[in-house]
């Protein structure tokens, strides 16, 4: 659960510091991209030149690099994250986590983050069964962090007693466990949007878009894979589900497509607007093959199609999560932010024409996520399961 997610690895000045190393190759080996922050006392117990090696980035340290003056914002790193995991945590640490004490870089990016905490203390006995530092550590779970135990046995003061800081392995698992706990759609039914229509001129032509339909189809299968009760509502399309138990609802015109939609989000937990709806259908359809010989071209005369995620932006009610798509091809983000608000959306995924390999037809994908309280997210170009993956995972984090 943990290939693809951002982890912030905060170190304090406690001798567990050297079991942070090998908490970091974990991460690593498990597919975590790591950044590492570090308090200057946690540099006196083992060197950011090591933790650099590891990870692959820069250790941060201080809020202002010495030689260039470039400014460590303790905002981006944790909007980044996915989770930020403190091990060793101190005494101080704690304290200053406890009490909102944001005098060095770990301790602002802490509370700055936007993600899960996981906090594993280390110190010696009597330092941990103090009564200051159970409060603490008391007031951190109140808040919503995650507390990682401290073990008993013998301590650096040669001491036997708890505050050993708990395993790198044990570390690991909990904040695996997390994630598989919290992005599981077991129970849920999804439903998802997905592919063009066609809007009929006659019986042999029609106005459509190059919608492929994989977006919504690898969103629908990576639903069904977390354990979702998941539909399908498709324009035409030649991909199908990948995973047994994703049923398909096929319609062809925008306006079947709507009352489908409304049918299905009735009951629905999670909407996802993956389909490319046109905007416009011809107001009259002729009956019969429009012929080309001896005739003047037909004018068109075009009516605007339903608007279906505004519709089922209307009739959202309380516990539902609703998600569109904007393909967008200038001023991206105001657009996407604009459409979200007007159709009620909880999160808008943006795609923009003008990034190589994103958009219809194409089997990967580049996307931002905005969500409705003013956070947005830009991915890498990733394959479509993958992007899929990138989605579901924010939409459990929004529930």
């Amino acid at each position: 659960m943990l290939k693809g997610k951002h982890i912030i690895l905060g170190i304090t000045g406690g001798i567990a510091a050297y079991k942070s190393v090998s908490l970091l190759r974990l991460f690593v080996k498990a597919g975590a991209e790591v950044q590492v922050v570090i308090t200057p006392a946690g540099k006196e117990f083992i060197t950011p030149v090591t933790l650099s090696a590891l990870s692959g980035r820069p250790v941060i340290s201080e809020f202002f690099t010495a030689n260039t003056g470039q400014w460590n914002s303790h905002v981006d790193i944790g909007l980044w994250a996915d989770a930020m995991v403190i091990a060793p945590a101190t005494a101080s640490t704690i304290a200053k986590m406890a009490c909102g004490v944001a005098d060095n870089m770990l301790v602002t990016t802490y509370l700055s983050a936007k993600a899960p905490v996981f906090v594993a203390p280390a110190m010696d006995l009597d330092m941990m069964a103090h009564p200051t530092t159970q409060r603490n550590i008391d007031l951190l779970r109140s808040y919503g962090n995650h507390i990682i135990d401290s073990r008993a046995g013998e301590l650096a003061s040669h001491l036997v007693g708890k505050g050993r800081m708990a395993e790198p392995e044990e570390i690991l698992a909990a904040v695996d466990a997390f994630f598989e706990s919290s992005l599981t759609m077991k129970g849920l039914k999804v439903r998802v949007t997905a592919g063009p229509t066609y809007e009929k001129i006659d019986p042999v032509r029609f106005i459509g878009n190059y919608s492929s339909g994989k977006m919504g189809y690898a969103i629908a299968d990576e639903a069904a894979r977390r354990g979702a009760d998941v539909t399908v509502v498709s324009g035409p399309v030649s991909v199908s589900p990948s995973e047994p138990g994703v049923k398909v609802v096929r319609v062809e015109s925008a306006r079947e497509m709507m009352e489908a939609a409304r049918r299905e989000f009735a009951e629905a937990d999670v909407a996802v607007m993956a389909a490319a709806v046109a905007d416009y259908a011809p107001a009259e359809q002729a009956q019969s093959k429009i012929k080309r010989e001896g005739a003047e071209p037909p004018v068109i005369r075009l009516v605007k199609n339903p608007d279906i995620a505004a519709a089922l932006g209307e009739v959202k009610r309380s516990g539902q999560t609703l998600v569109g798509f904007a393909l967008e091809t200038d001023h991206e983000m105001e657009n996407a932010a604009d459409k979200m608000r007007r159709k009620n959306l909880d999160m808008i995924v943006l795609n923009s024409l003008r990034d190589s390999g994103a958009g219809f037809g194409t089997d990967t994908n580049l996307v931002t996520m905005l969500t409705a309280d003013g956070r947005s997210k830009r991915y890498d170009l990733k394959p479509k399961r993958e992007v899929a993956s990138d989605i579901l995972d924010q939409i459990c984090a929004l529930r």
